[in-house]
């Protein structure tokens, strides 16, 4: 009887510290697998504002998708202009300056930065889905201004922690808000985990 007892008691130790070890570990790996997968988005995030502020640089404007972004930055030119002589010079002799124009494949600089167009529309994680890209124009203090908007759903690159009720370990954490750069209703281009 009493090897029955002891066996029922180390049963019931092991099954306790089973449970403790799960109820810990959970909010670990979740965590871990949070920050990771949300790291992963924000720096492909920062890639695509690089992007469209290359291409803005380029045509004026935001890209409203991502194959119009990628056509122009392959295909486009950066205008630089030298200037031979100084304005500002209050000995100001307008025929001593010059402006000399300069053109240089976007494409060029768009590689220097490590960035491959043609994966920018892919959410890491997202099994092949992709960003939500916007970009209009809007009048904002009596200014027409460009605006532009790219995001995702949490749900979309959490995979298998895409549920409510991980909350219980992260009070900011929910999986139907969106992570995303620019604004569609003012002219910003800042980022929501910038805050």
């Amino acid at each position: 009887m009493r090897i029955v007892i002891n066996l029922l008691l180390f049963a019931l130790i092991i099954g306790l510290g089973y449970l403790m070890y799960a109820n810990i570990k959970e909010p670990i790996a979740f965590k871990a697998e949070k920050e990771k997968r949300e790291r992963a988005v924000v720096d492909k995030l920062k890639k695509i504002r690089t992007a469209q502020e290359h291409y803005r640089s380029i045509t004026g404007s935001f890209a409203n998708s991502f194959d119009s972004l990628a056509h122009v930055l392959k295909t486009g030119q950066f205008m630089v202009i030298n200037v031979q002589g100084d304005p500002d010079d209050p000995n100001f002799d307008p025929s001593m300056i010059t402006y000399d124009t300069v053109y240089f494949p976007a494409f060029d600089s768009i590689r220097s930065l490590g960035i491959n167009v043609d994966s920018l529309p892919y959410v890491p994680y997202g099994e092949g889905a992709t960003f939500d890209i916007q970009a209009d124009t809007l009048t904002y203090q009596k200014t027409l201004v460009n605006v532009v908007e790219v995001g995702v759903l949490r749900k979309v690159f959490m995979g298998d922690y895409a549920d409510a009720r991980f909350s219980k370990y992260d009070n900011g954490y929910n999986p139907n808000s969106r992570i995303k750069f620019g604004d569609m209703n003012t002219p910003n281009t800042a980022g929501n985990w910038e805050r």
